[in-house]
């Protein structure tokens, strides 16, 4: 039988580790967005739209909600980083594209975001192994995703 108290000492140690971590890739994020002159957010898009994809698809990857996409796309477009074009097989949906000028953006930010990440410590089959473990916790009592 487990120590309940040992048990919820673990689990606060672990998620305390968690949460340092998110907050160091954040700060991280922040960093390398503002030498671009991006914020984070726009940052994260920019570094999530690997191809076209749907304003929900991109907020899906972003863990936020549509409408937040829309805002950072909006600033974004303005920026002639990303457009809007007719979704191939869904009139009523746009597919998001970077334009040139945003994929050479996206590859200078994907260079910033590998130098000195916090994860750089770690050897690619830690990184699997790491993923593959918070995919697992995440994952829920079902094995699904929980929604953001």
């Amino acid at each position: 039988m487990t120590n309940p108290e040992a048990q919820a000492i673990a689990e606060r140690e672990l998620c305390g580790l968690i949460n340092g971590m998110a907050q160091q890739i954040a700060e991280h994020v922040r960093q390398r967005a503002v030498k671009l002159g991006l914020t984070a957010p726009q940052a994260t898009a920019l570094r999530e739209l690997t191809g076209p994809m749907t304003m929900r698809e991109l907020a899906d990857r972003m863990s936020c909600e549509p409408s937040n996409a829309t805002f950072i796309v909006d600033k974004l477009e303005q920026r002639e980083l990303i457009e809007r074009c007719p979704h191939p097989s869904d009139r009523r949906a746009k597919h998001l594209k970077l334009t040139p000028r945003g994929d050479a953006l996206r590859e200078e930010l994907l260079a910033l975001l590998h130098e000195e990440s916090p994860l750089a410590g770690l050897t690619q089959p830690e990184r699997d192994t790491l993923q593959q473990l918070l995919a697992r916790a995440t994952a829920g009592p079902a094995g699904h995703a929980p929604r953001a």
